[in-house]
């Protein structure tokens, strides 16, 4: 499958004849260039680039397989560029970086983002994937979306909202706890928090996340201040004993011994890749509902059933950025199309339910309305003699 790679470009339009080619390019092509220097907004009538996403990467958290670098990476931004036109019709382009260095790297994808319509930044390692994202959505005026933190968000909130239901209680009934707090542990902490979550606590490799904590980065110090409301202290098995929810996004293992102290129909969304921090069989000893993030496991959390219809409604408005609204409507999107088929064994769409991308891009566009890019702000453009 992977020899020789997994994509290929193709033309739109036909050149088969001398008047296609003078179309298509010169002298024909000079009319539409003439046309844009005009009026730089209709780039996204005439060219590719109100449907095309740059995948980026710098390959330094790449899946499971850690710092690889950016050669190693590329099959993995083949896949997504895949995932992207196959399930949404967006085209896409694996570009990996050869440096590290945040301010680089944004300073590179701001230099190239005059070709393209988003920017999926990929397998990025924290803390520098916040810093990059924000200055990037600072700086230009399309899409910039972190998809291992805000894909993963979206479609674990869609999985909990359905599991919370299930089992007669609504978010705001829950206190979860989240192992790892990377990008992802990060986005879906704080959406879970945007979503009225009751109480969420964050544990990394020392211990529970509380205000006041010592050593404390200014991204888990700004967790801190909106997490964790009971104050909890310790180990991730103290905090689990009485939890409703257990959300994995680490490579920590948690004991059977723990995972039975927790509240009766607890929940488990147990999603490192490829051994869940709670095995699934000893994860249905004690909760109702268990997801993972395989694909061998009912209720896959799975980010492609987030990431090709957020941008394709992003695209159909011509947006020129991601809310948390936007965000916050594709998770409800998807939680709703489980409708009354209900089940443990079933809280999150299949991702090939071809359902997922238009309700997804229907809602995204719909809190995109009115589209900012109306009174969009410009990216930095130099004025050219």
């Amino acid at each position: 499958m992977h020899r020789g790679g997994k994509l290929h470009v193709t033309g739109s339009v036909d050149v088969s004849d001398h008047e296609g080619l003078s179309l298509a390019y010169t002298p024909g092509v000079a009319r539409v260039c003439d046309a844009i220097a005009e009026n730089v907004d209709l780039v996204e009538t005439y060219t590719w680039k109100s449907n095309l996403v740059a995948v980026v990467t710098d390959g330094t958290a790449v899946l499971g397989l850690g710092n690889i670098g950016p050669e190693a990476s590329l099959p993995v931004m083949e896949g997504k560029a895949l995932l992207f036109k196959q399930f949404a019709d967006v085209d896409s382009v694996p570009i990996a970086l050869n440096c590290t260095d945040a301010d680089e790297i944004v300073e590179t994808v701001a230099r190239m983002a005059p070709s393209f319509g988003g920017i999926n930044l990929e397998d990025i390692s924290a803390p520098r994937c916040f810093e990059i994202e924000a200055k990037l959505r600072e700086r230009l005026d399309i899409p910039v979306f972190h998809d291992d933190q805000h894909g993963t968000a979206i479609v674990t909130v869609a999985a909990l909202h359905n599991a919370a239901r299930l089992t007669g209680r609504t978010l705001g009934d829950l206190r979860a706890v989240v192992s790892g707090a990377g990008a992802a542990g990060v986005a879906v902490t704080k959406m879970l928090i945007d979503g009225g979550i009751g109480d969420i606590a964050v544990a990394d490799s020392k211990g529970m996340i509380y205000e006041g904590r010592d050593g404390l980065t200014p991204i888990k110090r700004d967790l801190a201040a909106i997490s964790n409301k009971a104050g909890l202290q310790g180990s991730i098995e103290s905090a689990l004993e009485g939890a409703d929810v257990f959300i994995g996004l680490s490579a920590g293992e948690v004991p059977e011994s723990v995972v039975a102290t927790m509240a009766k129909d607890a929940i488990i969304f147990a999603m490192a890749n490829p051994n869940p921090e709670v095995h699934p069989d000893v994860a249905h000893k004690y909760a109702s509902v268990v997801a993972t993030g395989r694909s061998d496991f009912p209720n896959q959390i799975n980010n492609v059933l987030a990431f090709p219809g957020v941008f394709r409604g992003a695209f159909d408005v011509r947006a020129s950025d991601i809310t948390e609204n936007m965000k916050l409507a594709a998770a409800r999107a998807i939680a709703d199309l489980v409708g009354d088929d209900l089940s443990a064994d079933y809280v999150i769409p299949s991702t090939f339910d071809e359902r997922v991308v238009p309700a997804v891009s229907a809602a995204v566009a719909e809190q995109a309305r009115p589209g900012p890019r109306c009174g969009r702000r410009r990216a930095h453009r130099p004025e050219h003699p």
